[in-house]
């Protein structure tokens, strides 16, 4: 379910003025009942709150964007299959709060976007197979309070984009299974306030970001449980604010802001009786900042506090099998930064990273029987920075 959405495509000068207010509930379920099949089960649910979309191609705009949310937000898929999946099989279940997108193709945009979410942002999604057989599975369960893109094909962008999160923000992922005879991939992950920046074709971007996730808990939480699988994969991810930025272009400049008092918990679950190759993660941050440049220039200046606990909780068991991987990994606040060496490139940074609130990582494995390789990691670190000049990735 999508409320009041604004889109913009036009050939000349675009302003956009956008003002978004929701007060109601915003549900959107659904169940799928299913025997048999051979190509596969297909399930989207989707629950946004408010949404806009902005573009211009060959053209110039400016966006003015206000969104707010008081309205609950809840997305539920419920999928029950009895014999047979079929050959590939995707659920993928998301509730939003507020969304933006913003795109240039061949021109110019600049924006000034405020995203305020204070009521509960909540995303479930179930496979049920117990007794039955899946070729590929993707389940994907997302929930964000606040998300917003930037994209841009030979263009450029200067905007101001400000999230601010007061409420819960959970997803809760279940996906179980017979027998599994290609790959499983069950995903959880909640985001309090997002945002994605996507430079291609000689772009550029500077921008002003400031996002503020003050909820009593951030959650994702991912469950598997297979009788038999070839290659399984159970993760879940939760980050309070999270901002991700990849340019191919002259300049990247970004001056970031983020500040987290939530709770934030990352809890991966998974279980295999047999299985060939078991992937089983749970990552946690209070902040996380990424920005990458293959151009000649990346400007960072990057500032994050956190005072919300951080847990990320990542177990396996199986009885018998052959490779198995348990990662956790928790993170007050992280950054890192990236320029590309051959073109040239400069790299300007200015970091403060403030963390004061306890960081925990726990990963444990139990095989039953017998197996050929056991791998756990478990990582918990207050403030993590990486800063390189290398060759394009």
């Amino acid at each position: 379910m999508l409320s009041g959405v604004a889109t913009s495509q036009t050939t000349g000068s675009s302003p956009v003025l956008n003002s978004q207010i929701n007060l109601g509930e915003i549900f959107s379920e659904q169940t799928l009942n299913v025997q048999t099949v051979t190509d596969g089960v297909t399930a989207s649910t989707l629950a946004h709150a408010n949404g806009v979309s902005v573009g211009v191609t060959n053209a110039d705009g400016s966006v003015t964007s206000d969104q707010t949310n008081q309205g609950a937000a809840y997305g539920k898929t419920v999928v029950n299959i009895e014999t047979d999946a079929g050959a590939a099989s995707a659920v993928r279940t998301t509730a939003v709060g507020n969304s933006a997108a913003f795109g240039a193709s061949n021109g110019t945009v600049s924006a000034l976007s405020i995203q305020t979410n204070s009521a509960e942002v909540a995303a479930y999604g179930q496979v049920q197979a117990d007794r039955a057989s899946v070729g590929d599975l993707t389940a994907s369960t997302l929930a964000m309070g606040n998300t917003h893109g930037v994209t841009l094909d030979n263009s450029a962008a200067g905007a101001r984009i400000s999230q601010s999160n007061q409420a819960n923000v959970t997803s809760e992922g279940v996906a179980t299974a017979g027998y599994v005879s290609g790959s499983a991939a069950a995903t959880a992950t909640t985001t309090g306030n997002n945002i994605n920046v996507a430079g291609a074709n000689q772009s550029a971007a500077r921008l002003i970001t400031d996002q503020a996730n003050t909820a009593a808990l951030t959650e994702a939480r991912q469950f598997s449980a297979y009788g038999n699988s070839y290659l399984s994969a159970t993760v879940a991810t939760a980050t309070g604010n999270n901002l991700s930025a990849d340019n191919e272009g002259p300049l990247l400049d970004i001056t970031s802001s983020q500040w987290n008092t939530s709770t934030v918990r990352g809890d991966a679950d998974g279980n295999a009786y047999l299985y060939g190759a078991a992937q089983t993660g749970a990552y946690a941050m209070g902040n996380s900042s990424q920005v990458n440049n293959v151009g000649t220039e990346v400007v960072l200046d990057n500032a994050q506090t956190n005072t919300g606990g951080v847990e990320a909780v990542a177990r396996f068991e199986g009885q018998d099998g052959y490779d198995s991987v348990t990662t956790a990994t928790a993170m007050g606040n992280a950054v890192s930064a990236y320029a590309c060496s051959r073109c040239n490139a400069r790299m300007t940074v200015t970091n403060n990273q403030n963390n004061s609130a306890n960081v925990g990582a726990s990963s444990s494995t139990t095989i039953t029987s017998s197996g050929r390789q056991v791998t756990g990691v478990s990582t918990a670190i207050g403030n993590n920075a990486g800063f390189t000049v290398g060759s394009p990735y």
